[in-house]
């Protein structure tokens, strides 16, 4: 069952607003809007139809005066090559998904770059500020530190008696060190102790490193703490099945910030609607193919949170739901 909670501003309700079919110049060939995306081709993809319904809203329709050409790639070894691919439909704006976005800086192409980032876009260096991106790349950023502390709460408000937190978290992810820094002050003011472990994801799908990521799981079934929190990006997303699966072995109540994570296993998630993000990329899609230059379009953080419980998790780990957290939740997994 589905609830639904928003957090809200005038202005970006505003920018949302449906617009007409923007006209194209008699005999002009449409607009050509690439999507780079996490995956293999023929999968579905919830994103990809988020960011097509965004587009038609803003009046850009396939057809007419859109050309949407989608492209996958699994990770480092091939989103480069997939990249240069790209540039041959000579694209007016391209659209990553997360990571890939590094694909399409490596080309050095100056065609504009949207992305949907799940790390601090400064740290990993794609964009000079929040503010100001400068050059050709701009996108939101779902790396909301103050949710860090919201998602140590509801474990705390939920299990009383959690004292020691385990942090499965990607080093190599832009962000991390704030994560992890704002994890241990929230954890710190809750009289709770925080203990790292860190998993360094192969260039690739995961599975190669299945060995490396038991290990970890090992170490953290042995440290006694009394809960997990997975920091979410899309290299930890690939494990979650075995994340899950150990969490309820071990039993360990688990939290993360995206519903994919609770709807593949894991306890609960607060954090932002990754597939609304894709839908608000579509506005700096709109802006750009109307003139604006990247530069000037500050990155976003998203506005519209969600919270997400597994009942099927929590029974597994003999926990009962407060009613008062069921009527806050947005979505329920039964």
């Amino acid at each position: 069952m589905k609830r639904r909670t928003f957090l809200s501003f005038a202005a970006a309700a505003a920018a949302t607003a449906p617009l007409p079919v923007f006209a194209q110049p008699s005999g002009a060939r449409p607009r050509r809007v690439a999507f780079l995306a996490v995956g293999q081709a023929g999968e579905p993809s919830p994103y990809q139809e988020s960011l097509r319904q965004g587009l038609n809203e803003l009046g850009w329709v396939e057809g007419k005066n859109l050309s949407l050409h989608l492209y996958w790639a699994i990770g480092w070894k091939d989103m480069e090559a997939v990249a240069r691919e790209i540039l041959k439909v000579e694209p007016d704006v391209v659209v990553t998904q997360e990571l890939m976005v590094y694909g399409m800086r490596a080309t050095k192409a100056p065609v504009p770059v949207v992305f949907g980032f799940s790390g601090d876009p400064v740290d990993g260096k794609l964009v000079e500020s929040f503010a100001r991106p400068g050059g050709t790349v701009t996108g939101m950023s779902y790396l909301a530190l103050d949710l860090v502390g919201k998602r140590i709460e509801l474990l705390k408000e939920w299990l009383p008696q959690t004292q020691r937190l385990a942090i499965l978290a990607r080093p190599q992810h832009p962000g991390d060190p704030k994560e992890r820094q704002a994890s241990e002050t929230a954890a710190a003011k809750l009289g709770m102790e925080v203990v790292y472990f860190p998993y360094t994801s192969p260039t690739s799908l995961p599975v190669s490193e299945l060995g490396t990521l038991e290990k970890v799981l090992a170490s953290i079934a042995d440290s006694r703490c009394d809960a997990l929190m997975v920091f979410p990006d899309s290299a930890m997303f690939e494990i979650n099945p075995r994340v899950a699966q150990f969490a309820v072995e071990a039993k360990l109540p688990s939290v993360s910030g995206w519903a994919p994570f609770a709807r593949g296993g894991l306890l609960v998630t607060y954090g932002p609607n990754v597939r609304d993000l894709y839908r608000s990329l579509a506005r700096y899609v709109d802006r750009i193919l109307r003139g604006t230059k990247p530069a000037d379009l500050p990155v976003e953080v998203p506005t519209r949170l969600e919270l997400v419980l597994n009942l099927k998790t929590a029974k597994a780990l003999d926990l009962t739901v407060p009613p008062t957290l069921l009527a806050r939740a947005d979505e329920v997994i039964e």
